[in-house]
């Protein structure tokens, strides 16, 4: 059901048919109403999630600021590293701005099977590095913004 879109979307590109068959067969479709949290910051991580309509914002909740959106997530996006990386807790929040379709897919189970399969393992590792790149970047780029406006404050 879900193995041309597994199989065409660039995250899973050249992880090869059997895989990417194996990764379809662990997914399930879900959705999110406008305003609910697909997950919290340091509860259990234990899937990631393909966005197939919708938006989703990152956020980071500061006792003086409040949630602050990191980044925005929109189609095609992948959503969440933290299944991948002990403790496999999740390190933002994570709430669907609009009406959000999303492809569910088990990340403690891909985890376990590529301790098995080491090839796949690497690869994985890679692009999720990737993702946690851009992820720390826009983190960054958010902070300098809230620390450039408390400077025009003072």
């Amino acid at each position: 059901m879900f193995e041309q879109v597994i199989a065409n979307h660039p995250f899973f590109m050249g992880m090869g048919e059997y895989n990417t068959n194996l990764i379809a067969e662990h997914c399930i479709n879900t959705e999110f109403k406008p305003g609910e949290f697909i997950f919290k910051s340091d509860t259990p991580a234990q899937q990631f999630y393909i966005i197939q309509h919708g938006k989703v914002s990152l956020e980071i909740a500061g006792a003086k600021t409040g949630s602050v959106i990191i980044q925005t997530l929109r189609e095609g996006d992948v959503l969440g590293w933290s299944w991948l990386f002990a403790p496999y807790r999740w390190h933002f929040d994570a709430r669907s701005v609009e009406h959000t379709i999303a492809l569910f897919i088990e990340g403690k189970w891909l985890r376990e099977y590529c301790e098995q399969d080491h090839d796949l393992g690497y690869i994985l590792m890679n692009r999720v590095a990737q993702l946690t790149i851009q992820r720390l970047q826009a983190t960054r780029l958010q902070l300098l913004d809230l620390y450039g406006k408390s400077s025009e404050r003072r």
